[in-house]
């Protein structure tokens, strides 16, 4: 724990109980240990005095709930200078002998963040656990993209160091799953260990997990970064391995994917280029992904396709919705509009606003058409050379 300048959180409210066990476990491991009072109303604060020469207290009242009493420890644990920081509960499920799994595991991948993996199956495990579970692990993955057992797992290892000022809006449980997708955005490697668990019987067991009003929250936190994820990272994440290597396998991979009908990969192909015409500049490329994924379409083809809309080919684009639409009102083309004296963007720009509403009806035109004409040409395209793959 020294050797990896790493220290331990407890946050507790109201676990008289257990929380004394739990300190005397996790100091046989580490002697920084920072306990968070989160308002204890019981007799925690008259128990964490007896500590005062061993741990590190922050107390306040009144409870502001889990999420607050974390982020309240990981700022001391950032203030002190520890680049680590493993996060245990104080209700006595988790085994303090498990400590040594997550500094293991941290030796071999650093600058992670570790999530204890519990066992959902085992006994007293109550049913609302396991179903959470795997709702929470389903969005972590759409939202990241990783896929991980036990995403509300409490014992875990952060990289204090790597997330210090990341903003974070919630406050209670679903602060676990915030911390975790925007370490994953801000691509810090999040991966799990296996770990023990307990499970009192029964009422023997304390939580303060608030089924109704918590999971309302968890699921309002997952609208948020869902749509964070398909607006934002999931493009981002496109982009950044946006090379020729990496372009190439891609469209090997999708448009040569025997799984997938020829129709199909051709309506990507026009829906991207539509997309990529109509005039919602700077939107084109992400509102095409975001349509894609409801109407069930090729994500990567869209996207490619979208493309058409790239810097070089924009002017291309201005002059043919530009014809288009002034053929569609029968009006007379103007030969002012590129004639020699107009060179530039900034120059076509200022000529369109004179043809507005040519340029807004052609250039809907201009992308059905293109898109039909691209899309047919990918069509005889693959079927002339996708025999081999026995594609439909």
């Amino acid at each position: 724990m020294d050797a990896l300048n790493c220290c331990v959180i407890i946050p507790t409210y109201n676990n008289e109980l257990t929380i004394e066990q739990v300190i005397n476990d996790v100091l046989q491991y580490s002697s920084h240990v920072i306990v968070v009072n989160d308002g204890a109303t019981d007799s925690t604060s008259s128990i964490l005095k007896n500590y005062s020469d061993k741990i590190d207290v922050v107390s306040y009242s009144p409870n502001r709930g889990k999420g607050i009493a974390l982020q309240t420890g990981i700022r001391r644990a950032q203030e002190k200078g520890f680049r680590y920081a493993i996060t245990i509960d104080s209700d006595g499920q988790h085994f303090a002998d498990d400590i040594p799994v997550f500094v293991d595991k941290v030796d071999e991948f650093p600058d992670s963040l570790i999530v204890g993996a519990r066992n959902l199956n085992q006994e007293n495990m109550p049913k609302k656990n396991t179903f959470g579970n795997k709702f929470s692990n389903f969005w972590f993955r759409f939202q990241t993209g990783i896929d991980l057992p036990d995403t509300q797992s409490g014992f875990r290892l952060y990289p204090v160091e790597k997330i210090k000022n990341t903003r974070y809006f919630t406050s209670k449980y679903e602060f676990e799953i915030e911390v975790m997708v925007k370490a994953a955005w801000r691509r810090i490697n999040v991966i799990s260990v296996p770990i023990k668990v307990f499970y009192a019987e029964g009422n023997k067991r304390i939580t303060h997990f608030r089924p109704a009003k918590d999971f309302t929250r968890i699921s309002i936190l997952n609208v948020y970064l869902t749509i964070l994820a398909i607006l934002w990272h999931k493009p981002v994440r496109l982009v950044r391995h946006m090379n020729w290597k990496n372009i190439k396998a891609l469209l090997n991979k999708h448009f040569m994917d025997p799984k997938e009908s020829i129709m199909r990969k051709s309506t990507g192909v026009a829906f991207g280029v539509f997309m990529g015409i109509i005039p919602i500049w700077g939107y084109q490329f992400l509102s095409a992904l975001v349509l894609a994924h409801f109407l069930k379409l090729n994500k990567v083809i869209v996207g490619f396709a979208a493309q058409i809309s790239f810097p070089p080919f924009i002017p291309f684009i201005i002059f043919g919705s530009l014809k288009t639409g002034q053929f569609v009102m029968g009006n007379d083309v103007s030969q002012s509009i590129f004639n020699s004296e107009v060179s530039t963007i900034e120059e076509i720009w200022e000529s369109m606003k004179l043809h507005l509403v040519e340029y807004l009806i052609g250039s809907v035109v201009f992308a059905v058409v293109m898109a039909l004409i691209l899309g047919l040409v990918t069509y005889i395209v693959l079927k002339s050379t996708g025999k081999k793959y026995d594609l439909k």
